[in-house]
């Protein structure tokens, strides 16, 4: 199987995504802009964080998983492919297990966090050409009534043309798309990331994954293939 040069990967590759947002500063002021909340400090519980509640659940890989000092969780994943996905029923997962997960057992449900599901797609996830989707739980006969259960989930279209959002936010999209650096925020990220891939054992940690899944994907055909002989 042919891989992608590890010079040619840009922002939008998941892999360079999560190392650039590894910068603690980044992370942070990524955050703030699309927010609009002031950040102390955030603390990373791991990059590609893995959350699995029982042996036979379905365990998933979050990208980058961070908790402010203030104590709400933050989860950023990139989104470059639109196919098979049912975003809605994917958020709502990723939102269960994000709450159990942050649940010590016997603790109350008073007790969860304020938590935020943010996806930046390379494409339009719900195709109304904006720049910027913000879901929370809203009452369907009182539309100013919300459900304060302090979750939300934002999608950020690169491709999107309608709405407004915070300037440095709209740079980094346009960057994301293959244009120009323009802005403070957006060269800070094409400094880590041109740093990122100057280091040569970060090439050799980025080969290493593609064949460590692709290996898995081609265990996980065989065994297909296996099961349907019988």
């Amino acid at each position: 199987m042919k891989f992608k040069k590890f010079e040619d990967l840009t922002i939008e590759n998941n892999f360079l995504f999560q190392k650039v947002m590894q910068d603690e500063e980044i992370c942070k002021e990524f955050i703030e802009n699309l927010l609009g909340i002031s950040v102390k400090k955030i603390h990373y519980s791991e990059s590609e964080k893995t959350i699995e509640i029982k042996n036979k659940s379905k365990s998933i890989r979050l990208d980058v998983y961070v908790e402010t000092e203030d104590g709400r969780i933050i989860d950023i994943e990139m989104q470059t492919s639109e196919v098979n996905q049912n975003f809605g029923k994917r958020t709502r997962y990723y939102q269960a297990l994000i709450d159990l997960n942050t649940l010590n057992k016997g603790e109350s449900y008073k007790k969860l966090k304020e938590s935020y599901i943010i996806f930046v797609c390379t494409f339009d996830p719900f195709k109304f050409d904006r720049k910027i989707y913000t879901f929370r739980n809203k009452c369907i006969e009182e539309e100013n009534l919300e459900l304060n259960d302090e979750t939300t989930k934002i999608f950020l279209n690169s491709k999107g043309t309608i709405g407004k959002i915070n300037e440095e936010i709209k740079n980094f999209l346009e960057y994301v798309n293959g244009e120009e650096v323009k802005g403070n925020f957006t060269a800070k990220v094409d400094n880590r990331l041109k740093e990122v891939k100057s280091r040569e054992e970060i090439g050799v940690e980025y080969m290493t994954l593609e064949l460590w899944l692709q290996d898995a994907k081609d265990d996980a055909f065989d065994a297909g293939l296996a099961e349907g002989a019988f």
